[in-house]
């Protein structure tokens, strides 16, 4: 990869390896920076993260809880109705809260520096990509942004919910009492919201598989199949497991790779016209 000369010297060039190795450990170093700020301000306001955002799903005024009961007054299914009991979370270790704290702050700082962690990257690739290509990177940048706060926002207001309330229900026995411990509490809520996060960026994977050549629409195509189960096979993992849930993943990850394949069509067709583009001119 040729980057061109930005900082180390007056005369447009091609920077050499050590120099890469500079630019991007500063690219790094500002990533780390935005999420050690992030952090920073996650564990100072701890009442917030904690009470109206970690702790929300499990409490019958949730939004989700709320509507989903409504609904099921509506239509006289009761079972829609769901965490209309909050339970008690417990910490089993004298040091346990403040290390939750501090692991939460971590996770938070990192959902949060999302943006600015691919905005650096990019910044670093930048220099390599022809002026054609620079607007759309600069748009995918975007996209993956929304789109991993909206499989986020999607785990966090449809999986959680669903997920606290089957996990914490759910009995092998009458005379074995559920005593949820707030670290596993924490890391299934977080696992969730990361998981649909990553996953939501399906269609932007496809779209730079396709753009070096890795995978086409016919490919995508052919192995719908395969994809539809790795994507049962995916919500079964990422869910509870009950028909319900695992469906509520399902069908906005089947959206999403349908999205790809058009996607992946408008790749394709792009280089193509580059291509007869360039042999014209050469002709």
């Amino acid at each position: 990869m040729a980057l061109k000369r930005k900082q180390y010297g007056s005369n447009e060039g091609e920077m050499s390896f050590l120099e890469h190795l500079e630019e991007l450990r500063w690219h790094i170093i500002r990533s780390v920076l935005a999420i050690v700020i992030l952090m920073i301000a996650a564990f100072v306001f701890k009442n917030f993260i904690f009470d109206m955002v970690i702790l929300a799903p499990k409490n019958p005024g949730f939004f989700t809880n709320r509507v989903l009961c409504e609904l099921g007054q509506l239509v006289h299914i009761q079972a829609l109705c769901i965490n209309t009991t909050p339970f008690e979370l417990i910490n089993i270790k004298m040091s346990g809260q403040l290390t939750t704290h501090i692991a939460v702050s971590m996770v938070a700082g990192l959902i949060l520096a999302f943006p600015v962690i691919l905005w650096e990257f990019w910044k670093f690739f930048e220099p390599a990509l022809h002026s054609s290509e620079k607007q759309h990177a600069r748009g995918a940048v975007l996209a993956a942004t929304l789109l991993f706060f909206t499989g986020v926002l999607f785990g966090y207001y449809m999986l959680a919910p669903l997920s606290v309330h089957f996990l914490t229900s759910y009995q092998v026995s009458a005379d074995v009492t559920n005593q949820i411990n707030i670290r596993s509490y924490i890391g299934t809520l977080s696992s969730i919201c990361l998981a649909t996060g990553l996953i939501f960026e399906l269609p932007i994977v496809t779209y730079f598989l396709t753009k070096i050549g890795i995978i086409n629409p016919s490919f995508l195509k052919k192995y719908r199949r395969h994809a539809i189960v790795i994507i049962v096979i995916l919500a079964a993992i990422i869910t509870p497991p009950d028909v319900f849930s695992q469906a509520l993943v399902c069908i906005p990850l089947l959206i999403l790779y349908e999205i790809g394949i058009v996607i992946s069509k408008r790749v394709v067709k792009k280089k193509e016209k580059d291509h007869a583009d360039f042999m014209n001119n050469n002709s």
